[in-house]
């Protein structure tokens, strides 16, 4: 039996990371819960202080519903360490499209997602190896790669 599951990610501002990822992962921001006009309205429900409230982007799922839920939690502390999780978006297409195209398509969404914030890192690639892929940081400085 499965478990579903959803991946929480701590966060300064989580309407802008959730932004970002939906752009990066071609998420869509998710709607609040039946009965309320927005997110916000729904967190003053259970009991969020007005100051505690963001945008109300704060979540975001697979148009499709195969992958997981995404949530942003607002935390007071910053990133201080490496990621001990992260993320590979696998925009490269797989080891049936040749190199160069592989090489070609994560360039093309390493320059999208800087235009949409990320950072750059490092090239992941050595000569002779059928490898291809990009270390980025998001809005906040988690890593994650695109190969």
């Amino acid at each position: 039996m499965t478990v579903p599951f959803q991946i929480t990610i701590d966060c300064a501002d989580p309407g802008r990371m959730a932004r970002f990822w939906a752009a990066a992962l071609g998420y869509e921001l998710e709607g609040p819960p039946a009965g309320f006009a927005d997110w916000n309205d729904y967190w003053r429900s259970v009991g969020v202080a007005e100051e505690d409230l963001g945008d109300g982007a704060d979540s975001i799922v697979d148009p499709e519903g195969r992958g997981p839920r995404i949530w942003f939690q607002r935390v007071p502390e910053g990133k201080v360490v490496k990621n001990r999780i992260h993320l590979d978006l696998r925009v490269g297409g797989g080891r049936e499209v040749p190199l160069d195209e592989r090489r070609r398509r994560i360039e093309a969404a390493a320059e999208r997602l800087v235009l949409a914030g990320a950072t750059r890192v490092r090239v992941l690639a050595e000569p002779g190896v059928d490898h291809y892929a990009i270390a980025m940081r998001d809005p906040e400085g988690n890593e994650f790669d695109l190969n």
